[in-house]
């Protein structure tokens, strides 16, 4: 995200909030592919690595989209849209 959501029109935070759905779900795609949908091996350590990139990276999405979301159920309740 370039900018706060706050500094951010109506129109840019929902086109953020799909560009962070839409990369959350592609890094979620990968993650599954990468441990269960393939016959590579890679040790414990590394896989464990992995895993705590993958949550810390879900965890970075998610708080992001929970901020747009926020912003615009914000801005509705402040101009009375539904």
């Amino acid at each position: 995200m370039d900018k706060r959501p706050d500094n951010m029109t109506t129109e840019e935070l929902r086109a953020e909030l799909e560009r962070l759905k839409d990369n959350l779900c592609d890094f979620e795609d990968m993650h599954s592919f990468t441990f269960q949908k393939t016959t590579v091996h890679i040790g414990a350590e590394m896989a464990q690595n992995m895993q705590t990139e993958f949550e810390e990276g879900c965890r970075k999405y998610k708080e992001q989209i929970e901020a747009i979301e926020k912003a615009l159920k914000d801005r509705d309740q402040t101009t009375g849209a539904h």
